[in-house]
């Protein structure tokens, strides 16, 4: 089992930043890939960021400049720095790990964060 919780959310302006944090505990050692992922209201949820166990990054082209993805293994935390945010940026945040354990790939979800920007 791998459990994730996401904090970091709030409110704020058009330019605004943000860093939101995914704390991992559990069996965190069968993960090979973390992820961000945004929902708002009647829409599934996006892709919006990734980084794998051997270091490779990935973003979304919409936020591809403005946001960094990182991790810090001694925390067993992810990290999603966001710049010059834009109102589309708003959405619950949610992170997620993709497990290989028993020759199963499982997939983790957290609870979410809401990322409101708003004039």
């Amino acid at each position: 089992q791998v459990q994730l919780v996401e904090s970091g959310g709030g409110s704020v302006q058009p330019g605004g930043s943000l860093r939101l944090s995914c704390e991992v505990s559990g069996h965190s050692s069968c993960i090979y890939d973390m992820s961000w992922h945004r929902q708002v209201p009647g829409e599934e949820r996006r892709f919006v960021s990734a980084i794998s166990r051997d270091g490779q990054i990935r973003y979304t082209n919409s936020v591809s400049g403005r946001f960094t993805i990182s991790q810090d293994n001694s925390k067993n935390t992810m990290y999603l720095q966001m710049n010059n945010l834009k109102p589309e940026d708003t959405g619950i945040y949610s992170c997620k790990a993709d497990c290989f354990t028993k020759d199963t790939w499982l997939t983790y979800w957290g609870q979410g964060t809401q990322v409101t920007v708003s004039s």
